[in-house]
């Protein structure tokens, strides 16, 4: 007697039916999901079933109805996105900028820029050589993000790369290592390390021009090779270069749509080389580069994504005290899954 193969067929889970909901609402055609759904083992009678049950459900035809509210708005973000193209994709500098220029002229707009000249008086910039750093304060106990280089996601699993060290061997491990993204000390240390090195803050430019005299900064310091993967904040920042270089690369609000932001303020998009077959949407995204040197302000103004590579060992403070409103993470969204 002669046997048939039998072929395994899976079910449709909730899983699969979320899937086929989220592709209908792209507007993926429902012959391709059936394909799709075939291919992966589930039975040819079942996956039809399944993406017609999903085409006549009340539910689907709800949020239809939302998502064209969404598009309606990355209509609007386009717009900018396009005219945008217009001007020159460069972070213009301005030399010893006056507040009430950089309130009007930046601030208010959302742009950013590189303020020149604003440091040339400051101590830090003299002051905190590595020996320094390690004859002052090296028995001081600080938090370091450790670990980056085996984790891909080590930007939001920051958490878990904590590791207490005395600064002294911390800074000679900077001097010693070359070039890696392995530790790094970023303002995801500052509960630690906010009294650990107080002292040190005290050299740090007050800018009274800008900044809320009574507020204080973020302290970040790590060797030539640090990355800061593309993301947002919440807030406008100012990144004020105390010591060494930083390539960073820029991308305006607008073309959020295009960034593939699945999870809070991040994007899977590598700023060392962005992938076009793995993000396609991100081939007319215009990507602005600059360079921030020692003695450099660079203004990030909230919702700009940024990519951040430091090109030689680097001290930078960033600071978020302005003296103008910058509660925008108020209204930011509750749910961090997009």
């Amino acid at each position: 007697m002669k046997r048939h193969a039998v072929v395994q067929t899976i079910g449709v889970t909730d899983a699969w039916r979320s899937w086929i909901a989220e592709n209908l609402i792209l507007g993926i055609r429902p012959d391709t999901l059936v394909g799709i759904l075939t291919q992966s083992g589930i039975g040819a009678r079942e996956a039809n079933t399944e993406v017609a049950a999903a085409l006549r459900s009340p539910y689907l035809q709800g949020v239809s109805r939302l998502h064209n509210r969404l598009a309606k708005r990355d209509w609007v973000l386009r717009i900018q996105s396009q005219l945008n193209r217009l001007a020159p994709t460069e972070v213009p500098r301005r030399e010893r900028l006056s507040g009430a220029a950089f309130l009007e002229q930046h601030y208010r707009r959302n742009l950013p820029v590189i303020i020149t000249g604003m440091l040339d008086d400051c101590a830090a910039r003299s002051k905190w050589t590595l020996e320094y750093l390690g004859e002052q304060l090296g028995e001081r106990m600080v938090e370091v993000q450790f670990g980056r280089s085996a984790d891909p996601d080590y930007e939001m699993n920051s958490q878990s790369h904590k590791r207490r060290m005395r600064f002294g061997e911390y800074v000679d491990l900077v001097r010693d290592s070359g070039h890696t993204n392995d530790f790094y000390m970023t303002a995801n240390n500052d509960g630690q390390n906010r009294e650990s090195l107080q002292e040190l803050m005290a050299d740090a430019p007050p800018l009274p021009e800008y900044l809320d005299p009574a507020g204080r900064g973020f302290f970040w310091f790590g060797p030539a090779g640090t990355i800061t993967p593309f993301h947002h904040d919440l807030t406008n920042n100012f990144m004020i270069q105390i010591a060494g270089r930083k390539r960073v690369r820029l991308i305006a609000p607008c073309d959020t749509p295009k960034l593939y932001n699945q999870r809070h303020c991040f994007t899977p998009v590598d700023g060392r080389n962005i992938d076009l077959q793995r993000f396609p949407m991100m081939a007319d995204v215009p990507v602005i580069d600059c360079v921030l040197e020692p003695g450099e302000i660079l203004f990030l103004p909230v919702g700009w994504w940024h990519f951040v590579e430091a090109l030689d060992i680097t001290i930078t403070i960033s600071a978020t005290h302005f003296k103008w409103d910058n509660d925008f993470y108020s209204h930011y969204p509750n749910n961090h899954d997009f």
